[in-house]
């Protein structure tokens, strides 16, 4: 199973760190080349340095379509082929200090704020790919959330468009088909995966080990998920061995989204 990706050129966004840094370094392990982007060039270079020959860093600010249009074009101009994208990037609103994010809060500049990046930097993603993918063959893989699934009360704008994002994925992956594409779209739902967004809520020291242990009690595995579990989810959805799979929801979760919670207590109990 060795070198699942060889000869495969990729584009993961959002790979300075986390998710898309997993999926950057074992996309490349398994024989791609890897454009890793980013919008934290410094972070981003790193990144593409520490996984070696088979990487090049590109400045990417996803909500931007120039941006798009300069590094597919960096792409296209130095390997001729571009066979994978993993949308990656997002953000939530809380790190980026855009204030309160509940329904009857949240401003409607951070809605758009936060949609721009999710939502409209997915839609611009699997546009560029699908025209320079439909000549030969390739694979989208678009990372949404289990957030895309269900309703996060104080997270409004991240879960309604990561729910954007699950919805066109399938949108894509149907419209490939219709027009005779060989490209495949599918979307991966991660949930409890540690990755640096999660920071600022755990703190440090023996208050950061109590809250994921906490943490952990309401997740059906007893534990929280890594970035390489993600990454694994991608490669799999990216390589040959998904050929007949196409407008998929794939979770990883540790079991959260095979159950039902109980509905969250109001504030006055």
């Amino acid at each position: 199973m060795a070198h699942r990706l060889a000869g495969k050129v990729t584009l993961v966004t959002g790979a300075a760190q986390g998710i898309g840094k997993a999926c950057a370094e074992l996309f490349a392990k398994e024989g791609a080349f890897v454009f890793v982007t980013d919008i934290n060039d410094d972070l981003g270079k790193r990144a593409a340095l520490e996984i070696g020959p088979q990487a090049q860093y590109l400045h990417l600010d996803v909500q931007n379509e120039n941006d798009w249009d300069v590094a597919i074009g960096q792409v296209i101009k130095q390997k001729k082929q571009l066979d994978i994208l993993v949308n990656n990037a997002g953000i939530t609103g809380f790190q980026e200090g855009f204030g309160l994010q509940d329904p009857e809060n949240a401003s409607l500049d951070s809605w758009r704020k936060v949609h721009a990046v999710n939502s409209d930097g997915v839609f611009l993603g699997c546009q560029k790919a699908i025209q320079h993918m439909k000549q030969r063959k390739g694979s989208i893989v678009n990372i949404s959330s289990r957030s895309g699934m269900v309703g996060i009360p104080g997270a409004a704008a991240y879960a309604a468009s990561k729910a954007a994002v699950r919805n066109h994925t399938k949108s894509v992956a149907l419209y490939c088909c219709e027009k005779g594409y060989d490209i495949r779209c599918n979307s991966i739902h991660p949930a409890a995966i540690l990755t640096p967004m999660w920071e600022p809520m755990l703190g440090s020291g023996a208050e950061r080990e109590e809250r994921l242990t906490q943490i952990a009690k309401d997740i059906p595995m007893r534990k929280l998920g890594t970035p390489e579990d993600v990454a694994y989810a991608a490669l799999f959805l990216a390589s040959d061995e998904a050929k007949y799979i196409t407008g998929i929801e794939l979770t990883v979760d540790g079991g959260i989204l095979a159950g039902s919670s109980a509905s969250p207590k109001r504030e006055e109990e």
